[in-house]
């Protein structure tokens, strides 16, 4: 599968999480776009780019299970995502955001920021490691619930842990409660079979150019109707005039390439015509055998089970200067994957994709074996 990529073959790559790589097939798709675009600019973005959006929706909400694609809009990121919902929610002084302590940073900016503004208050609830079971996390969770709780904020695949968050059950109880639900799933399509229907939340963000496989700068988010008219665009522009629908406030905001945008029914038909459930499942078996052995390298404790990641895990390492163990992964044996501190600890995350090989795996932990031996 490594030759339907376009990745540099003389790289490990163990990073599919932090930026997505994109098929060949797809991304010559999306620069099928590109040219369509430039071949006429007028006719396409002022009569065309309309109806593909629609269809490139439609597609999306086929693949996420959801009844309609004007329930979801294209963004270029979920942390673009997250952004409109947090600037629009009318949060007044006193009011409560719960959060765990392992969620995205520019995303725990983006709500400082705001409760800065609004005088709300962010409320992080510790996630004990390790990560025993789901019953644990909820019950943990909601033990931070208070009569002040507006919004309750989540990702669905965490980005320094790489922990699957029961959010279904949580989505379930807030709306019970009358509490907002935010889910930021930037890691989750294309990890697992996503259902936004069943998983219900007031607003969920994902990136299609991560695990999805789409080309960069392609992201989507779903908002439940009841909330549609009150959230506000980061961008005003034409689509306040034209229509002035939930689609259009979003959708027009200048000039703007959408070929990103255009190109994710492309990335779900490849998923599709490579049996992309076959690909998860052997992609999580490899991990789950390559956290094993990082585990019995470094002598420390799991933070969860096998069932709590599906294709991209973090483990622990010794006290170590991370930025010296990533430098000498890469140039010493071209292996590119994030080491960072997180807590005060330092961690290593691997991202497993359909294009990872048993044997790249070995190569992984020859040079861990290395880089992290005493000197």
């Amino acid at each position: 599968m490594k030759s339907l990529f376009l990745l540099d073959p003389s790289i490990l790559f163990f990073n599919h999480g932090s930026f997505g790589a994109c098929p060949k097939p797809v991304f010559d798709v999306y620069q099928q776009w590109q040219l369509e675009l430039e071949r006429q600019p007028v006719a396409f973005l002022g009569r065309r780019v309309d109806g593909f959006l629609d269809e490139a929706r439609a597609a999306l909400a086929t693949y996420l299970h959801v009844e309609r694609g004007d329930d979801l809009v294209f963004v270029q990121n979920a942390t673009a995502g997250v952004n409109v919902v947090a600037k629009s929610l009318p949060l007044q002084p006193g009011d409560e955001i719960l959060t765990t302590d392992h969620e995205y940073g520019a995303c725990n900016t983006t709500w400082q920021r705001v409760c800065a503004k609004t005088g709300a208050v962010l409320v992080e609830r510790t996630v004990t490691l390790p990560l025993v079971s789901d019953e644990v996390f909820i019950d943990d969770l909601w033990a931070g619930v208070t009569p002040k709780t507006r919004v309750i904020y989540l990702s669905h695949i965490t980005s320094p842990t790489a922990l699957i968050f029961p959010v279904t059950e949580i989505c379930r109880r807030a709306r019970q409660a009358g509490i907002i639900t935010v889910i930021d799933g930037a890691h989750a399509p294309g990890q697992f079979p996503l259902d936004l229907t069943q998983i219900d939340a007031d607003f969920y963000t994902g990136n299609c150019h991560k695990w999805m496989c789409s080309a960069k700068g392609s992201a989507f988010l779903h908002v439940r109707r009841e909330h549609q008219a009150w959230l506000e665009p980061l961008v005003t522009s034409w689509g306040y005039t034209v229509g002035d629908t939930f689609i259009s406030r979003h959708q027009m905001q200048g000039t703007r390439d959408p070929a990103a945008f255009l190109s994710v029914p492309a990335a779900i038909q490849f998923l599709h015509d490579h049996d992309w459930d076959t690909v998860r499942d052997a992609c999580h078996d490899l991990a789950v055998s390559l956290r094993q052995e990082i585990l019995a390298l470094t002598g420390l404790a799991p933070i969860c089970d096998d069932t709590h990641f599906p294709q991209m895990f973090t483990v622990q390492l010794p006290p170590c200067d991370p930025a010296v163990i990533k430098t000498r992964l890469y140039d010493d044996y071209h292996v590119e994957l994030p080491v960072f501190t997180w807590k005060d600890r330092q961690y290593l995350r691997v991202s497993i994709q359909g294009y990872n090989t048993p044997d790249e795996g070995e190569q992984l932990l020859s040079a861990l074996r290395k880089v992290l031996a005493p000197t």
